[in-house]
């Protein structure tokens, strides 16, 4: 799960385009590092976008760019009881929930509008088309939570 791409889907388009790549060692690596990277779609190369640092299973330091964030700050648990993950962007806070069917996920902002929808049966994210200049931070906290939820630590 930790290998994946990710596309940006264009009304009415034949076909999806290509934005991110998301790159993980699968064998040999006691601390492995999953990197991202996007496509420049200006020089139609593939860039160094961050990186997320695992020292365990649970445990990760994550770099967007060259902003290093603990994985702690990205999954935010506001009480003990809360069913929420938080994480600001932009000074901003965003909170990812589980859906009512148990296996999806969304995102909201402190307005409560949505930001985002994962599908874990479809494996796809979507995300409302305001939130663009945060994308990087829906994806990685999307790919969080939804790894925790798998690993049945919510």
């Amino acid at each position: 799960m930790r290998s994946f791409q990710v596309y940006q889907v264009i009304s009415n388009a034949p076909e999806q385009l290509e934005i991110y790549r998301f790159q993980h060692p699968t064998a040999g690596y006691t601390t492995p590092t999953t990197t991202y990277r996007r496509k420049n779609l200006n020089a139609l190369m593939w860039e160094n976008a961050g990186r997320i640092e695992w020292s365990s299973s649970t445990n990760a330091t994550v770099w967007f760019g060259v902003d290093e964030v603990p994985l702690k700050e990205l999954r935010k648990v506001k009480n003990s009881t809360s069913q929420s993950r938080r994480f600001k962007a932009v000074k901003e806070e965003y909170k990812w929930k589980i859906a009512e069917n148990g296996n999806d996920l969304f995102c909201i902002d402190s307005k409560n509008k949505h930001v985002a929808a994962w599908s874990a049966e479809e494996k796809v994210l979507r995300v409302a088309p305001r939130y663009v200049t945060i994308i990087e931070r829906i994806m990685i906290t999307c790919f969080l939570n939804s790894w925790f939820k798998q690993l049945g630590r919510w």
